[in-house]
Formats: C-alpha cells, structure tokens, sequence
C-alpha cells in the first residue's frame, strides 16, 4: 500500500476511502473482514475529510471506492440482506469469492457488526445550510426551522442545489427560490424542467433552471451575499 500502490493514487478520495478502508477493515475480527457500503457512507471521518462544496460526502465516497475496486485494491460482493461489501484484495479473501457462496460468506463474515452500522439519516435543513452556505448563525436558527415546516423537502434540496450551482450561497437567495415556487408553482411555466400544465417541456431542465435564474435576477435583482 505505502509503495507503489500510494505512487499511483492521484485521486483524493480514492486515497482517504483507502486508508480509511484499511483501518476498518482491520478492526473487524472475523475470519473474512468485509466493510459494507453503509459503513462507508455512514463514516464521520470520510464525510469530513471529504466535503466538498460541488459533490455530496456520499457521492465522492462512492467515487473513491469505484476507484479502489477499479485499481483491485479493495473486492466487492453483494451479500443477502446486507447489499454491498467491500474486501480488501488479498489472496484468503480472492479465495473466499471465487470458491464459497454469498450465503456461505456471509455466514463467516462479523454480518452482526454490518447490521449493527450507524443507519444513514437524511440531512436537516441545518446540515443543508451548512454543507451549502458555511456556518449557522443562532439568529438564523429559528427562520430555517420554520422554512423547514412550510416547504417540502425535495423543494429545499433543489433550492439549495441551485444557490450552490450558481454561486449565490445566501439564505436569501434559497428563499427567494422558495417563495417563487410557492407563488407560482414550482411545476408551472417557467419551474424546473416542465411545461405549462406541469407537462414535460421541450427544454432540458437545465435549461429551465437557467431561464428561470435569468428571469428572477431581471425581476428581483441579484440578492446580495
């Protein structure tokens, strides 16, 4: 790993998913040491050490383990009941794919350490703010609280989305978003990715999404940061 496989590396989340991989993978005491995908995704130290303001924590885990599969430091398998797991790409564990089960590596793999994984939540209107804008206020608390309450989720999940896309990391700017959609349906001429009627358009949603951005900055302004 610290030799050649360390000089070929060039992508950072192939390089933490790694190393972190290793570090759990050593931690588990059964015969055949498997990490599943929800033990990845659901590490505190891979979510930090992988922020990113352009990609979710989840998605550039999932690159990094695409990476190491792809590279064949780390196998993969799906198991029953448990979905995805990772191995890492030693001689017992080739052995163990190629000659025994899913059932039978299951059977000998710590599954109950697997299921016992912290389950993954959806993030709250706070982790939104703070994964999309930067720190919270407490003056602000009580207004995402309420906003969190009146819109739907998907709305603020696209709201936030499009503020970071476009560079305009405000709470401002979101509710701005917000508060047009409500006004004039978020599926209604002029919404993200329909046509009148709330029918699919002929323009791509991106092309929505800009028509839409273009024509609230002539309307409104661009809100200040």
């Amino acid at each position: 790993m610290f030799g050649p496989i360390l000089e070929q590396i060039q992508d950072l989340a192939e390089l933490k998913v790694t190393l972190r991989g290793l570090w759990l993978f050593h931690r588990k005491k059964s015969a055949i040491r498997a990490v599943s995908l929800n033990e990845f995704l659901a590490d505190q130290s891979l979510a930090k050490g992988l922020k990113s303001e352009t990609e979710s924590t989840s998605e550039r885990i999932r690159q990094g383990l695409r990476l190491a599969v792809t590279r064949g430091t780390f196998l993969t398998i799906q198991l029953p009941d448990t979905g995805t797991v990772f191995l890492l790409n030693t001689e017992a564990d080739r052995r163990a794919v190629t000659k025994l089960s899913p059932a039978e590596i299951y059977r000998d793999i710590d599954h109950k350490q697997i299921d016992d994984a912290p389950k993954l939540e959806k993030p709250n209107i706070f982790s939104l703010y703070e994964d999309s804008i930067g720190s919270l206020s407490p003056l602000l608390a009580e207004e995402l609280k309420e906003a969190e309450g009146r819109y739907p989720e998907t709305w603020l999940r696209e709201a936030f989305t499009i503020a970071v896309a476009e560079n305009k990391r405000s709470w401002r700017y979101v509710t701005g978003i917000l508060r047009r959609w409500t006004a004039e349906g978020k599926e209604s001429k002029g919404g993200a990715g329909r046509g009148e009627n709330g029918k699919p358009g002929r323009h791509t949603e991106a092309d929505n999404r800009q028509k839409y951005l273009d024509e609230y900055q002539r309307r409104r302004g661009s809100p200040s940061g």
